[in-house]
């Protein structure tokens, strides 16, 4: 046998062995469910190029505050913008922030669309405080002046409005038509949805999301699957603020047969309240050797309890578009992928 043709079989025999290997290893990549094994083969590409449409999504409310004396005894059933404007003794101006993730998921000509988290936009419109020993009295009433959710990526701001909302599973649509096409530099997130359902305990999923402004991806692997009846599961993934409403990518029979399977919602947390000193604007920090006779404060801390991450599933998304279908589409929006097939 000459070297070339000693090769050959060689090439042969390790192919067919390769192959036979390949069949022990991974005998479940071929059973139609969703895989509990880490992939087989890379995924970077394919990661990578969701990753781009995958967007961190800013929100500013701004506030304007009434204050009043207890003496006016003002009610709730009384309350309008014009008496507050009329009995206030103190007037001022805050803003709330709050940050998260947003899936591109519509562009077309100068549209595009984004899914997110509801409570990442959903700011009250109406703040009321009572006084102390009253329960009907109004101490301070602020009114939300206006309402800005932006993400960087896109043209004039990026300014988008909500087209669609529903706080109680948790699912929002934000879009906008620009004055200037926005096909050329965004990509959309173009994966299936898949189905919640489907998943099993041990299943393996990716995240992507901006936790803390940082975008990032993490694995997880799935625990309590269906634990709502329509989908809903826990993956052990880490969370940080932020990674509200990123994608939960579940692979069907290998790489790269991605499906997003949910959205990122939520993490266990407990709240404590702790007692501090009086802030100092000065960066001074308090001796804990001398008595401390300043003013106390109330602080309220949250205290995350990583590795126990909720999801919201990939058929309440799918419930979602169908309900809202018509609204949308009639603001010149379509999401034929994500809707539920016939």
């Amino acid at each position: 046998m000459n070297y070339h043709l000693g090769l050959l079989v060689l090439f042969v025999v390790l192919s067919g062995c390769s192959q036979r290997m390949y069949d022990v290893a991974y005998p479940t990549l071929s059973d139609g469910k969703y895989d509990s094994e880490f992939p087989y083969r890379n995924a970077s590409s394919q990661l990578a190029a969701v990753s781009e449409t995958i967007k961190m999504v800013n929100v500013i409310a701004y506030y304007k505050t009434y204050r009043f004396a207890v003496s006016d005894g003002i009610q709730r059933e009384d309350l309008t913008r014009a008496l507050a404007e009329e009995k206030a003794i103190s007037t001022d101006y805050f803003n709330e922030t709050a940050s998260g993730t947003a899936t591109v998921i519509d562009r077309e000509g100068r549209r595009v669309a984004v899914l997110t988290c509801a409570h990442t936009v959903n700011f009250p419109d109406t703040v009321i405080s009572l006084f102390p020993h009253s329960s009907q009295t109004i101490q301070s009433v602020a009114f939300k002046e206006k309402q800005i959710n932006y993400i960087r990526d896109l043209p004039e701001g990026g300014d988008l409005d909500i087209l669609a909302m529903d706080p109680a599973i948790d699912v929002a649509v934000l879009g906008q038509t620009f004055s200037v096409p926005v096909e050329g530099f965004l990509p959309v997130f173009h994966y299936p949805l898949g189905q919640g359902k489907a998943l099993e305990w041990g299943a393996f999923v990716y995240v992507i999301g901006y936790p803390m402004g940082y975008q990032m991806i993490t694995k997880g692997i799935v625990s309590s699957p269906n634990r709502d009846g329509q989908g809903s599961f826990l993956i052990d993934a880490p969370f940080n603020r932020g990674f509200s409403g990123g994608v939960v990518l579940a692979i069907r029979d290998g790489v790269p047969n991605f499906e997003l399977v949910g959205m990122a919602k939520s993490v266990a947390a407990d709240y404590e309240n702790i007692i501090i000193p009086e802030p100092q604007s000065s960066g001074q920090r308090y001796d804990p050797h001398l008595p401390y006779t300043g003013d106390l404060f109330v602080k309220s801390n949250v205290v995350i309890k990583y590795g126990i991450t909720h999801v919201i599933s990939a058929e309440l998304i799918q419930n979602f578009f169908a309900r809202y279908q018509a609204d949308l589409e009639q603001k010149g929006f379509y999401f034929r992928h994500l809707q539920p097939p016939n």
